[in-house]
């Protein structure tokens, strides 16, 4: 059975919403991509050296292999932020690399979380 032809007057209506879907589409297509690229990490645990100290155990992917920068935060009991660090992670040969960093706090820290981890710069390797 044809389907039927919609009514001239319909035609710019099927028009714009092929066009409409045709433009949702292609930006979920490009918000998909854009996510899986860059750099990517993974809080992978912690360990509480004293009540003034936690170690970071984290992994950071990236496909450029280039310096990043990460930013970490320990959290009290309270989930309030107790002690922050700044550390910036070399160029390497390996797209994942896992790093374990200390953290000093104002207070006993029961939790650990990368905040994010950015691209420092270019560097020769």
């Amino acid at each position: 059975m044809p389907f039927p032809r919609p009514a001239p007057e319909q035609r710019k209506w099927w028009l714009f919403g092929g066009v409409t879907i045709t433009i949702a589409v292609l930006v979920i297509v490009w918000f998909g991509l854009s996510a899986t690229a860059g750099i990517t990490w993974t809080d992978t645990g912690h360990q509480t050296v004293d009540d003034r100290t936690i170690k970071a155990r984290f992994d950071v992917v990236d496909a450029d292999r280039g310096p990043v920068t990460c930013t970490l935060a320990a959290l009290s009991e309270t989930k309030a932020v107790v002690g922050k660090r700044t550390v910036e992670l070399p160029p390497s040969e390996f797209e994942s690399t896992r790093h374990t960093v200390p953290v000093k706090t104002a207070e006993r820290a029961v939790a650990v979380q990368v905040d994010e981890c950015i691209r420092t710069g270019s560097a020769e390797r």
